[in-house]
């Protein structure tokens, strides 16, 4: 794939995603609160994913873990 088609299958995208958010009707001022509010959200939600869903998932982990009657590494046990 050569650089001229990347940038047109690029160009083309945007277009679609002009048209779908109809955000082709808006002025400029508007498109970029819209697309700045847009990014922001995205953003936010990257990060809160990158921050909570391992944090989950190891839970859950544990949690079944657990269910299947592992023991946790760091229990003392009690030798006589």
């Amino acid at each position: 794939m050569d650089i001229k088609s990347l940038k047109n299958y690029l160009y083309w995208l945007y277009c679609q995603f002009e048209l779908i958010t109809c955000s082709y009707l808006m002025e400029p001022w508007e498109k970029l609160l819209f697309y700045t509010f847009n990014i922001t959200m995205l953003v936010m939600v990257l990060y809160t994913a990158y921050i909570f869903v391992p944090v989950h998932i190891s839970t859950a982990f544990q949690f079944f873990l657990h269910l299947l009657g592992n023991q946790h590494e760091n229990t003392v046990s009690v030798v006589k």
